[in-house]
C-alpha cells in the first residue's frame, strides 16, 4: 500500500519518534513507570495540562478508554455519549465489560454531544432499579470530524458537574482539534472542565502506547491498581515515555496536526466542486466526510485505500495523515475525476 487515506493509524512513525525509541535503547532504566523517562515526561505533562494533571500510559486508545471511565465509575453507573462514540461504535463492548456501566447514547447530526442532547437523559438519579448517570463522554475531535470550542465543552463540564458527574474526552486526535482551533492543549481540556482525558499520539506520528490524562486530582487515588487490574501497566515504560517527550517537548504534536489538517483542508477544496461529489461534514480536522456514486467508489478504492461509512447513503471518510503528501492528495482528486465519469 503506497498510500492511504483510510486512516491517520495507517502511517508510520515519525522520524523524530523513532530517534527517540533508538536514543532511550540505552544502558538500563528502572521498570514499571519508574524511570527517568517517565518522569521527566510526567513533568511535561504538568506543564502543558496544568499542575494537578497526572499522567499515565497504556498500550492502547481502547485500553487508555477504559481505564478512564474506570477512574470515573462504579458498576451501577451510566456513560452518555453521542451515538458515533468511539467507545459506543469501535470498542467492542470494552467499556461495558471492563467498567460494567451501561452507556447510554444520543443521536446527533455532526458528532458534537450538545447540553439539550444530555438533558433528556439525566434522569432517574437515586432511583434503585435503573443505572445512575455519572459520566458524560466527548470525542474530540469527533469521529465526525469536527471540533468542540472551548465554550462548548465548558457548557457540558458544568452541566455533568452541576449532577455530579464528570466529563471525559476520548482525545486520540486532540492535537487536530487543538490546530483547527488555534489553542493550546489546556484550553481544551483542563480550562474548559474536563476531569479525564485519553490522550493519543499513534494517529499523529507516534509508534505504540497512549496516555490517561486525570485532569481532577482526587481521581488517582487508585489508579495504579486500576491500571494493574486492567492489565495496561506496560512494563519497560521509558520507551512509551520517550515517545511523548519527543512528540511534546518541541512541538512535533502541533506540527504533524497542522498538516495532516491542511492536507485535508486541500483534499476538500480539491473534491467539492466535483459533479457527483457531496462534502457531508465541516472539515475541523484531518478528516473528509463526502458522498460519492457507488460506481466511483469502487473504482477508486481500487487504487486509494479508504472506508465506506455509511453504506446505506453512500458516504465515505477520507483521512489524512502527518506524512500525507500534496502529490498524493493530486493523484487522488485526479482518479476521483476519471472514476466519475
Amino acid at each position: 500500500m503506497k498510500t492511504s487515506f483510510g486512516s491517520d493509524n495507517h502511517s508510520g512513525a515519525h522520524p523524530f519518534v523513532l530517534k527517540a525509541l533508538a536514543d532511550a535503547n540505552r544502558d538500563y532504566q528502572l521498570s514499571y513507570g519508574e524511570d527517568d523517562y517517565s518522569s521527566r515526561a510526567g513533568e511535561v505533562f504538568r506543564s502543558i495540562f496544568g499542575e494537578h494533571a497526572q499522567a499515565f500510559f497504556a498500550f492502547n486508545g481502547t485500553g487508555a478508554n477504559v481505564l478512564c471511565l474506570q477512574a470515573l465509575t462504579q458498576p451501577y453507573h451510566a456513560i452518555i455519549c453521542a451515538e458515533t462514540a468511539h467507545i459506543n461504535q469501535d470498542e467492542c463492548g470494552a467499556p461495558e465489560r471492563f467498567t460494567g456501566c451501561k452507556v447510554i447514547t444520543a443521536h446527533t447530526e455532526d458528532g458534537k454531544l450538545r447540553p439539550e442532547h444530555v438533558r433528556p437523559l439525566l434522569r432517574s438519579f437515586g432511583f434503585q432499579h435503573h443505572s445512575q448517570p455519572k459520566v458524560i463522554s466527548i470525542s474530540q475531535v469527533t469521529e465526525l470530524g469536527t471540533a468542540y470550542t472551548p465554550e462548548e465543552i465548558q457548557a457540558l463540564a458544568d452541566l455533568a458537574h452541576e449532577h455530579s458527574m464528570y466529563l471525559h474526552m476520548d482525545g486520540s486526535r486532540l492535537a487536530n482539534a487543538a490546530a483547527y482551533l488555534d489553542l493550546p492543549l489546556k484550553a481544551i481540556t483542563t480550562r474548559a472542565g474536563v476531569d479525564a482525558l485519553s490522550f493519543g499520539g499513534t494517529k499523529n506520528g507516534m509508534l505504540m502506547g497512549e496516555a490517561v490524562v486525570l485532569l481532577n486530582p482526587h481521581l488517582a487515588e487508585n489508579f495504579l491498581y486500576i491500571r494493574k487490574q486492567s492489565m495496561q501497566l506496560y512494563s519497560k515504560s521509558r520507551y512509551v515515555a520517550a515517545q511523548y517527550l519527543a512528540y511534546l517537548n518541541h512541538g512535533l504534536w502541533l506540527e504533524n496536526a497542522r498538516h495532516a489538517n491542511n492536507m485535508a483542508r486541500y483534499l476538500a477544496s480539491g473534491v467539492r466542486k466535483l459533479p457527483g461529489v457531496t462534502i457531508t461534514q465541516k472539515v475541523e480536522s484531518n478528516a473528509v466526510f463526502a458522498i460519492i456514486p457507488e460506481y466511483a467508489r469502487k473504482k477508486l478504492v481500487e487504487k486509494h485505500f479508504f472506508y465506506i461509512w455509511n453504506e446505506t447513503t453512500g458516504e465515505v471518510r477520507w483521512m489524512c495523515s502527518f506524512n500525507t503528501r500534496k502529490t498524493h492528495v493530486d493523484a487522488f482528486i485526479n482518479d476521483l475525476k476519471k472514476s466519475l465519469t
